[in-house]
């Protein structure tokens, strides 16, 4: 998904988290395990996108009458995004890893081990399937990124959890919720059926986001809930 420019802060913060970060993920630096430098892989992508003049835009900061160009900015937000969402482990002097289960520590496991587990347990009880994304990405129009998850609870307590201690300056969006019986199942067949579609985004953190409409996941729902007979 590309970014329309502007020159804006907020839209070096989204360029750094939706498009920069996902391409140094998929670096092969990145990808190979080993340690590497993220200001030089962060340079070859920013490159990739933006123009030497875009690079250059001087941005004002806030309260301030001081400027920075457009590429400092990004070069900042880049390496604070990553720490902050736990997608890259940083090393110090600029090298950065990917992230191992060394790096999870007993709480974290026990945390996730419980939320498993609770998973597990919801598939059989009456719950409500939920979709969710962030303002910078909504579109009036046409598909675009959004999350679907499920819970046994309350849906706005469940997404606020989920985007926890994220580095983002948005508040998430909820774009529906549909009470169901067996809300397991029928979250897995509207992740199966979107993924037949060549739906799932493979290049973002978590695994249940897609490039979809709430008018497809709800025909989806639908169908699952009330199939033709």
């Amino acid at each position: 998904m590309e970014i329309s420019f502007e020159p804006t802060r907020s839209f070096c913060y989204h360029f750094s988290r939706y498009q920069a970060l996902p391409d140094i993920l998929e670096s092969p630096e990145a990808v190979s395990g080993a340690p590497f430098r993220l200001l030089d892989v962060s340079k070859r992508v920013i490159d990739k996108y933006l123009t030497p003049e875009q690079q250059a835009t001087m941005l004002k900061r806030a309260e301030s009458d001081r400027e920075d160009p457009m590429l400092r900015v990004i070069k900042y937000y880049i390496p604070f995004i990553a720490k902050n969402t736990d997608q890259l482990i940083p090393l110090g002097n600029g090298m950065f890893r990917l992230p191992t289960a060394d790096d999870i520590s007993d709480d974290d496991l026990e945390e996730a081990a419980l939320e498993e587990e609770a998973a597990a347990d919801a598939d059989d009880f009456d719950g409500s399937v939920y979709a969710f994304s962030f303002p910078v990405l909504v579109k009036d129009n046409g598909p675009f990124p959004i999350k679907v998850g499920k819970t046994t609870g309350d849906v706005d307590a469940r997404v606020q959890q989920q985007c926890k201690g994220a580095a983002t300056f948005d508040n998430p969006v909820i774009l529906g919720r549909w009470p169901v019986k067996r809300v397991g199942a029928v979250e897995s067949a509207i992740h199966s059926v979107l993924r037949s579609r060549g739906k799932w985004r493979e290049n973002v953190p978590g695994i249940e986001w897609f490039d979809t409409t709430v008018g497809e996941i709800e025909s989806i729902v639908t169908f699952v809930v009330n199939p033709p007979a």
